[in-house]
């Protein structure tokens, strides 16, 4: 059983607390016109591209739910941005015929946040909270009685005052998104009855994606463009809808027209320093810092190196080399794989 380590005066009572950090709620009816939902988005699993394993897992845990007309079990996503963890969550909300709120871990600043979200949830209703890792430890323990036994232990007063208050909470479902996983402290990990990593995606699934989104804002994309524009994306379907609508851009002033090419994608990548393997002047520049180092250097070394942030480095540039096998992650720091020498090399030579 947690106890709130913070004091809640009778004044601050939670549940009259107006300005709830609330991102975004909504309901989400029976797979129908959803007012809330990006009309870009899939609107059921089925619909949704890709990670076949990952989707299966989920049919089993809401069909289930379903079958025993109980909350579906609380959920934890995690991967990179831009991989579709804020969309799965609302799948989920989707498939369950339910409500949910939507809020952002850097907007619960104090417990009462927190217990305030909580307490405004109804039977079967599901919260969603993106970057969870971002938690400060007070907020942490209160999550931890109310995901495991619905309820909010809470100290109200201070000093000789102070007395415990226990609230049952309706029944929920707690779904988090993080990109770093190994932030989130086990106590809280450990409630999670399913954790699942999002992967990178396949250039096929990132050209279905971009001929999807295409059709929906009346872009003729040829195969040859969608594919050079997936194999651009770093396996990430929001940086291909992103080059995606940057080309649309292009077409539409350039062209007057709304036909994509693969010859105006190469214009487009040129223009924005990526090359057929969807690096950037970052990227290579990391490559580069390794060369020139020979050896492993460690993170802080780099991006003192490059001016950049360490964090950004390390969730957004690394990743990515490290699949396609450029660099390798050692004790001692990170190292250049003769692949990523061999790239480099063909650099230099124009190739």
């Amino acid at each position: 059983m947690a106890i709130i380590s913070s004091s809640l005066n009778e004044s601050e009572d939670p549940r009259s607390n107006k300005e709830l950090r609330i991102v975004r709620a909504g309901k989400i009816d029976d797979g129908k016109s959803l007012q809330t939902f990006n009309s870009t988005r899939p609107k059921s699993l089925n619909e949704f591209i890709g990670h076949e394993g990952l989707k299966t897992s989920l049919r089993i845990a809401i069909d289930a739910a379903k079958y025993r007309n109980e909350c579906i079990d609380h959920l934890l996503f995690y991967g990179q941005p831009g991989l579709g963890k804020t969309t799965l969550a609302l799948l989920v909300a989707n498939e369950m015929a339910t409500k949910y709120k939507i809020t952002n871990a850097s907007s619960i600043e104090r417990p009462r946040d927190i217990v305030g979200l909580l307490l405004g949830l109804k039977e079967g209703e599901i919260l969603f909270i993106d970057e969870i890792h971002r938690l400060n430890r007070l907020t942490e323990e209160i999550l931890y009685s109310a995901m495991e036994d619905f309820r909010l232990d809470l100290t109200i007063g201070a000093n000789k005052g102070t007395r415990c208050r226990s609230i049952n909470l309706p029944k929920f479902t707690l779904i988090g998104a993080t990109t770093k996983l190994a932030s989130i402290s086990s106590p809280l990990r450990d409630r999670f009855g399913l954790c699942q990593k999002i992967n990178l995606y396949s250039v096929v699934e990132l050209q279905k994606i971009l001929h999807n989104y295409a059709k929906f804002i009346d872009i003729d994309l040829s195969l040859e463009a969608s594919l050079k524009l997936a194999q651009s994306a770093r396996g990430t379907p929001r940086i291909a809808l992103r080059l995606l609508k940057r080309v649309r851009d292009y077409v539409q002033v350039m062209n007057n027209n709304n036909s994509v090419s693969k010859e105006i994608v190469e214009q487009l990548l040129m223009n924005q320093q990526i090359d057929n393997k969807g690096l950037d002047e970052t990227d290579r520049k990391f490559l580069n810092f390794l060369k020139d180092n020979n050896g492993p250097v460690g993170l802080d070394s780099i991006a003192a190196g490059l001016g950049e942030d360490s964090s950004m480095l390390e969730f957004i540039i690394e990743p990515y080399l490290i699949q396609l096998g450029f660099i390798s992650r050692t004790p001692r720091g990170r190292i250049l794989t003769s692949q990523g020498n061999h790239y480099l090399m063909n650099l230099m030579i124009g190739k």
